[in-house]
C-alpha cells in the first residue's frame, strides 16, 4: 500500500539525491562524457522526462526544478499536492506518517492568529454522536462513520475563494489514538482516488495530539458545552455498543 503521508512530503534526504541527477557536470571532458555529449545531441534526451516522486507519479504542472526551490527555500516538509510547506508547526505523534499539532496550536488557530493564511480550518470530531453532545470545541463537524466523512467533505469539496489561502483539516478523537488517525488516512485514501497526482482536495491535513481529552482542561473556553463527556460513560453503554457495530 502507498504511505500516504510520507511520499508527499519526503524528507530532503530522499528527495534531493534524485534531483541532482538532472544537473550533469559540464566540466568534465572524458571519453565517456564527450561521446554522450554527441548522442545527446544527435538525438532527443529520455532524461528530460521527470522521474516519479512520491507515490510514483508526475503531474506535468510540478518538475523537479519547482520541487528543489521548494526544499531550498522552506526546510518543511511539503504537503499532500508539493504545492508549499505545512504552515503549522508539528509535534512528535503516535502515527508518524501523520502529521500532529498541540493543543496549543490548536488554540491559536481558533483565535484567528492564522486568519491571514487559513481561509478555512475545518475540525472533524470523529468521536460518537453521544461524546460530541456533551461537549465539543467550537465550530467541530461531528463526522464519526466514514461515510458521513466523503458526504460532507468530498461530495461538495470545500475550496478556498482566495487561491492564496489555505483550507486545512484538523481531526481529532477522544485521544487521537485510533479514531482520529484511521478517518484522516481514509480521507486522504479517497482524496487521492478522486484526483489526478498529486493533486488533492484537501492537501493540508492535521491531528490534534491528546484529542479532546487533553484539550478540554486547557481550552474549556473553546467547548461548548464546556463540558466532557468520555466514549466508556455509563450512561452510555447501549450507544457505545451501537455505533461500535455500526464502525465495524
Amino acid at each position: 500500500c502507498r504511505q500516504l503521508f510520507r511520499s508527499p512530503s519526503m524528507p530532503t534526504s530522499v528527495i534531493r539525491p534524485i534531483l541532482k541527477r538532472i544537473d550533469r557536470p559540464q566540466d568534465r571532458d572524458t571519453p565517456v562524457e564527450t561521446k554522450r555529449r554527441r548522442s545527446v545531441a544527435s538525438t532527443p534526451s529520455k532524461e528530460a522526462a521527470a522521474e516519479p516522486v512520491g507515490d510514483g507519479e508526475m503531474s506535468g504542472s510540478f518538475c523537479h526544478e519547482e520541487i528543489e526551490n521548494l526544499l531550498a527555500n522552506d526546510h518543511r516538509e511539503l504537503i499532500g499536492d508539493f504545492s508549499k510547506a505545512y504552515l503549522l508547526q508539528t509535534v512528535e505523534g503516535k502515527h508518524q506518517d501523520l502529521k500532529y499539532i498541540s493543543p496549543e496550536m490548536m488554540a491559536a488557530v481558533l483565535t484567528g492568529q492564522f486568519s491571514s493564511l487559513i481561509e478555512s480550518c475545518v475540525i472533524v470530531d470523529c468521536r460518537y454522536p453521544y461524546e460530541y453532545e456533551g461537549g465539543h470545541i467550537k465550530g467541530a463537524i461531528n463526522l464519526p462513520m466514514e461515510q458521513d466523512m466523503e458526504e460532507f467533505l468530498l461530495k461538495k469539496p470545500i475550496v478556498p475563494f482566495d487561491a492564496s489561502k489555505r483550507v486545512i483539516v484538523i481531526f481529532h478523537c477522544e485521544f487521537s489514538s485510533e479514531r482520529g488517525p484511521r478517518m484522516c488516512r481514509f480521507l486522504r485514501e479517497k482524496d487521492r482516488a478522486c484526483n489526478e497526482y498529486p493533486h488533492l482536495h484537501y492537501p493540508e491535513l492535521y491531528i490534534l495530539k491528546g484529542g479532546y481529552r487533553e484539550f478540554f482542561p486547557q481550552y474549556q473556553s473553546h467547548c461548548e458545552p464546556q463540558d466532557y463527556r468520555p466514549m466508556h460513560h455509563e450512561d452510555f453503554k447501549e450507544d457505545l455498543r451501537k455505533f461500535r457495530l455500526k464502525s465495524r
